[in-house]
């Protein structure tokens, strides 16, 4: 009995040297503030000063009663995450569907198409701000096409879709990556064998490699869904939510609340909100996705 104790304790005193470290620095980083910042969803504090007044439920209140910037901040990031979760999920099934063929230089452009993701959002914001402005402005200028001569930035209209091309952008070699993965498990067999049955593209596509790469679905849904509800420094380097806050997201909103206007409380109640929305939201997609999946 004794040894069989001292066996347990080793072995607990084992795995807590090798995950104490990173659950140290998790608990620090993650777990304390994200329970701080709900007890500050229910006091009024503005983020400096020593006195933090507890109120309860009243900033729950003002979002739900008084705040349109919420609203109108929380349509917006709804609108775009549906946009671009729709919109990089395609182009990056379709460019996984294009290099598992047979093309010479499919290496090299697997590298070029997943070059985006690996630039920081703030300076992929910078670098498309130019080409929004001086860039399209140039071929417009040269060709006639009024496409681009658009006010890509100044338009609440053309201002979302140039997010949203960002972002596409930016994100669809990533998602690339995972669909490739899922692309090169189908086993052969089946589609020689499709293809001896006469099955064109659309049916196989339909019946063969949709169902058996929905792992792969399943994890691009979640990433695009997730990130696109947290976008936030694409947004602020392309537009900073304008003009006139149409194209700012929840993220900014809660950030200019908090910091900005120094509403500490109500920054971090909009925060509770939208993380209980967004955990929501991704954990019925896994479910749903999950429930399609292909058993081996």
């Amino acid at each position: 009995m004794m040894q069989t104790r001292r066996k347990k304790l080793s072995e607990w005193v084992q795995q807590l040297y090798f995950i104490g470290p990173s659950l140290f620095f998790f608990s620090l980083i993650v777990l304390i503030p994200f329970v701080m910042g709900m007890y500050y969803a229910f006091t009024n504090w503005n983020g400096v000063s020593n006195e933090v007044t507890w109120v309860g439920l009243d900033n729950f209140v003002t979002i739900f009663t008084g705040d349109e910037n919420f609203a109108n901040s929380f349509g917006f990031t709804v609108r775009f995450t549906i946009t671009a979760v729709v919109l990089t999920n395609a182009v990056g099934f379709g460019l996984a569907l294009l290099l598992t063929r047979s093309i010479r230089t499919k290496n090299a452009l697997r590298t070029i198409f997943f070059l985006p993701n690996v630039i920081g959002g703030l300076l992929l914001g910078f670098i498309w701000q130019f080409i929004f402005i001086k860039g399209f402005s140039a071929v417009g200028d040269a060709t006639g096409i009024g496409f681009f001569n658009l006010p890509w930035l100044g338009d609440a209209q053309t201002g979302f879709w140039g997010i949203v091309i960002v972002s596409v952008w930016q994100g669809a070699g990533y998602l690339m990556v995972i669909y490739i993965a899922g692309l090169i498990n189908i086993p052969s067999e089946l589609m020689e064998a499709a293809d001896i049955d006469g099955a064109n593209f659309v049916q196989k596509l339909k019946n063969i490699i949709i169902p058996l790469i929905m792992p792969a679905v399943t994890v691009c849904l979640f990433l695009t869904i997730s990130n696109s509800f947290k976008v936030f420094d694409v947004v602020y380097s392309l537009t900073r939510g304008g003009p006139y806050k149409s194209t700012e997201p929840v993220t900014m909103d809660i950030y200019f609340e908090a910091f900005t206007n120094n509403r500490m409380g109500l920054g971090a109640a909009k925060a509770l909100i939208f993380f209980l929305i967004v955990a929501a939201i991704t954990l019925i997609q896994v479910v749903i996705t999950k429930r399609k999946e292909v058993q081996s």
